[in-house]
């Protein structure tokens, strides 16, 4: 079934696959290419509502949708169905502004979650982002809220007092904005919209489907990341999410769950990690799997009641620029939290490995060589991430991000 792109011709029948794919046995099994080419014709409207529901019933009941080449595959049909991007024009640019410190080469990074953990904590891996922008280059996809009160875009679009343009950032602005600054939201309606035809749909099946796991597998600038980290729901999932990632040539990265069934690192126990790295002298990738805890980065722990605000994107964008510009005790738990994930990032990235600091005239501490478990300086991650804060850094990306998409948004 060759997928395609034209949005008001005839829909197109695959009763055939999903007879095989509910029944599946044998030989008759659909392999992954025959599901991702059913599923692109969901990003064309090319099937009626009875049949995209249906395939999406039929993947989420037999757990294809789980399963490590049918999330990549699925995933690469999505990005081939994103918004065109020039990326090679992208790439100068981000050639130019990147910086290189140990094992960080200057590329785009992301850290996401999948969402549909139930727990309604603050903004972690937003809030995260936008301290590592600091140091790297960030590419943050996201979208609105599905499950919790507060998603990503909704948190950005209230910050005060005067909130980025989110509908600013698309293919043609790129460049433009990582010249100002080492951050970009990439919102997801903008670079995915044939993704809304299942919207309508999702909402009305009552369960998770496999939208909910290829957005962070879907990251349209997905050639040009070097480093992400990302949070999934469930522990069962995690080794196919990696897996999936190092089928789509992810050679940095890190899937994480919280012991809770948490899509971050969690700051009250141990959480889960599969963390993949390449081998210099081969260029194999490898997943190593390890647990984290609080203690790993020189943090106490946290019960997750006191990162649970469950509150509404206006107060927590409030408690981002409360963090962003220092006025959050030390002591604070989502401070804490904060702190713990960024960290992660910053080691997955490669920064953490170099053994002088270059962080610039506001940086007076030594770097911390411990290692810790997978074989990460997580210590050193902390102290990066706390000198984001207090070096100011992470308030001036944020204010030139804010500054180019208002910008963008008046041309």
């Amino acid at each position: 079934m060759a997928a395609q792109r034209s949005e008001d011709g005839p829909k197109i029948s695959i009763t055939p696959l999903l007879k095989r794919l509910w029944h599946e046995s044998g030989d008759t099994k659909p392999d992954s290419v025959e599901i991702a080419a059913a599923v692109s014709h969901i990003f064309t409207n090319s099937l009626s509502e009875v049949q995209t529901g249906a395939l999406l019933t039929c993947l989420h009941f037999t757990k294809r949708d789980h399963q490590s080449d049918v999330l990549s595959k699925c995933s690469e049909a999505m990005r081939t169905f994103a918004t065109k991007i020039d990326c090679d024009g992208l790439s100068k640019v981000v050639a130019e502004r990147g910086r290189k410190e140990g094992g960080y080469h200057g590329g785009l990074c992301d850290i996401v979650g999948t969402g549909g953990d139930s727990h309604n904590t603050f903004n972690i891996s937003t809030t995260s982002s936008i301290l590592a922008s600091s140091l790297l280059l960030i590419a943050k996809h996201g979208n609105r809220a599905s499950t919790s009160r507060s998603g990503s875009a909704d948190l950005l679009s209230c910050a005060p007092p005067k909130p980025p343009v989110l509908a600013a950032i698309t293919p043609e602005t790129l460049q433009e904005i990582y010249t100002a600054t080492n951050y970009s939201f990439l919102f997801a309606p903008i670079f995915h919209p044939g993704a809304r035809h299942a919207a309508h749909i999702r909402k009305q099946l009552g369960w998770r489907t496999i939208f909910n796991l290829l957005g962070p597998l879907a990251n349209p600038l997905h050639d040009l990341i070097e480093a992400r980290i990302i949070g999934v729901a469930r522990k069962d999932i995690g080794p196919d999410f990696a897996e999936a990632f190092r089928q789509s040539g992810a050679r940095k990265a890190m899937i994480i769950c919280g012991d809770e069934e948490l899509d971050e690192l969690s700051c009250a126990g141990p959480s889960h990690c599969w963390r993949l790295t390449e081998d210099a002298s081969t260029g194999q990738v490898s997943t190593n799997y390890f647990t984290l805890s609080p203690e790993d980065f020189g943090l106490p722990a946290h019960p997750l009641t006191d990162v649970s605000p469950g509150k509404s994107p206006e107060q927590n964008a409030e408690i981002l620029m409360r963090i962003l510009t220092g006025e959050v005790p030390p002591d604070d738990p989502i401070l804490h939290f904060v702190y713990i994930n960024t960290a992660a990032l910053f080691v997955v990235s490669g920064i953490c490995d170099a053994d002088t600091s270059d962080m610039g005239h506001s940086d007076d501490g030594e770097v911390i060589k411990e290692v810790g478990p997978g074989g990460g300086r997580w210590k050193e991650g902390v102290r990066r991430a706390k000198w984001a804060i207090t070096s100011g850094e992470a308030y001036r990306q944020w204010t030139k991000f804010v500054e180019v998409t208002n910008k963008c948004s008046e041309s």
